[in-house]
């Protein structure tokens, strides 16, 4: 039956961190209705409504999940979080290239594609959509035409919502709840496989005892531009503290100008110079991280070390899934954030006895 409401729906029995009623209150009912209307045509358009499920069953063991919905490293990583789940079945990945080597070395995916050619190989019991969107349907329909599948985000499109918490109640859905909502939220979490060959490396280039500061950023409001300013009190805090500076190439003359203004500091710059999952060891090995939200405060979580995260508009239960992790939060931007708070969590983290969560 047709139903706009899909697009603000959960399909699993319970409420998490979500603004879907900030959504409602800005979205008309038209515009819902259109989105909801495209893509429920474009799907029997391309002969696929008939092929949906609603449950993973015992006899799907070898399984495709199409992810190429997730805009950004971090989101990849919240979506597919919940792969866990799936241990006893045999699961490949399709995804878009900017992501596909986060999972290069995964412990639960067995291959992980670019190429819808090389996909069309192999015979799936199931394929798993990230959403039902015009781009997923379409790829589905080339590379595996008659397979059934179930939908992860479905219809639903629109409101902002908790992505690693959404993405295992919904795959404890699939599955029949086989476990409780309490024992869902315990173990929801993002997960990266860092290779043996990449510890190594990492272990060679970083100094015993060091925090890690991710600079650098997509969008302006999640860019921090005040790290001068925090380094600063930390080092005369404490000269002989090491810093190591990560971040990908957006955040590359940021870290020019603070290896010249600390030159005669213990300051690393790796920004740009390691691959996502060689950064996420050098996280892993860190005391903490202090960053803004993005990917690498999500490979924190996934590796298990504690974070100073400075978020704007999306509240720190939009993003974790534990009270774990320190957030300092403004409602618009994060340079609105003082550099003398960062600094006070900052003091808290450096006299803790564990600054490494437990696994």
């Amino acid at each position: 039956m047709l139903s706009f409401k899909k697009t603000t729906t959960f399909q699993f029995k319970c409420q998490i961190p979500n603004y879907i009623d900030l959504y409602l209150k800005k979205e008309n009912i038209y515009s819902r209705f259109l989105k909801f209307y495209r893509r429920y045509i474009y799907i029997k358009l391309k002969r696929q409504k008939n092929l949906e499920l609603f449950s993973i069953l015992p006899k799907h063991k070898k399984i495709l999940w199409i992810n190429i919905s997730a805009p950004s490293l971090g989101d990849s990583l919240m979506d597919l979080s919940s792969r866990v789940l799936l241990r006893n079945k045999k699961i490949d990945l399709f995804t878009d290239k900017k992501n596909a080597h986060i999972f290069k070395d995964d412990s639960f995916f067995t291959n992980v594609f670019i190429d819808e050619e090389k996909v069309k190989i192999n015979n799936y019991d199931l394929v798993i959509l990230d959403s039902y969107s015009s781009r997923s349907i379409r790829i589905k329909s080339r590379i595996a035409y008659q397979t059934n599948y179930v939908g992860m985000f479905g219809f639903f499109n629109g409101p902002e919502v908790n992505r690693i918490l959404f993405s295992f109640h919904q795959m404890n859905n699939l599955l029949g709840y086989l476990k409780s909502q309490s024992e869902i939220n315990s173990i929801a979490r993002n997960t990266i496989s860092i290779s043996k060959s990449d510890e190594k490396i990492i272990k060679t280039i970083v100094p015993k005892k060091y925090i890690t500061i991710a600079i650098g950023g997509e969008w302006k409001y999640k860019t921090y531009e005040k790290w001068a300013s925090l380094i600063e009190q930390i080092f005369t805090a404490n000269a002989n503290t090491n810093i190591v500076l990560i971040g990908s190439k957006n955040g590359c003359n940021e870290s020019k100008k603070l290896s010249e203004k600390f030159s005669d500091f213990q300051l690393l710059d790796l920004v740009s110079r390691l691959s996502f999952n060689q950064t996420a060891e050098v996280i892993r090995c860190s005391d903490f991280l202090i960053c803004c939200d993005g990917g690498l405060m999500h490979a924190a979580n996934a590796v298990s070390t504690k974070v100073i995260a400075l978020l704007a508009r999306l509240t720190p239960e939009m993003l974790f899934t534990s009270e774990d992790s320190i957030s300092l939060f403004d409602k618009k931007d994060v340079n609105y954030i003082k550099v003398e708070d960062i600094f006070l969590k900052y003091a808290e983290l450096t006299i803790s006895d564990d600054n490494h969560l437990l696994s």
